[in-house]
């Protein structure tokens, strides 16, 4: 159970992971020492998976976004598959979903050929996948890892 100052101390590292931790301890009127020790074992339960830092994609010239649904032909390959969609280096997410596709995918590209590229030679290539679906995307209004929190 996570009591109300372990869920001020996750909203305030989901802000900004880079937080000193005397300034955690100052906002949440605590000790330094124990808000570390709150920290840990968050961490040791699971619910703080790991610390990322956001890049801007503009600067490694991964500005284009595509998202693209993977059908497949044998819905029994489907861990296979996705551990396959998972090693592709440009995709960034790899979603099972219900319904007629198999997986949903988000896809940081260059441009468009490395995109094609992507679609025909790396998910295509996968034996089980029969069919995609590209949604190429023209502007983003918010992205985020955060999990709303309360």
């Amino acid at each position: 159970m996570i009591d109300e100052i372990s869920f001020k101390i996750l909203k305030i590292l989901q802000k900004k992971a880079r937080i000193p931790n005397v300034e955690v301890a100052r906002q949440v009127g605590m000790a330094p020492s124990a808000v570390l020790e709150r920290i840990r074992k968050l961490e040791k339960q699971g619910i703080i998976e790991g610390y990322e830092v956001r890049l801007n994609p503009r600067h490694f010239n991964r500005s284009l976004v595509a998202f693209v649904s993977v059908a497949l032909g044998q819905p029994s390959a489907a861990a296979g598959v996705g551990r396959k969609l998972a090693e592709i280096p440009l995709v960034q997410e790899v979603h099972f979903v219900a319904g007629e596709d198999g997986f949903f995918l988000k896809i940081r590209a260059a441009d468009t050929e490395e995109l094609e590229y992507v679609l025909r030679e790396q998910i295509s290539g996968i034996k089980a996948v029969t069919a995609t679906r590209t949604w190429v995307v023209l502007s983003t209004h918010k992205e985020t890892a955060r999990i709303p929190i309360e």
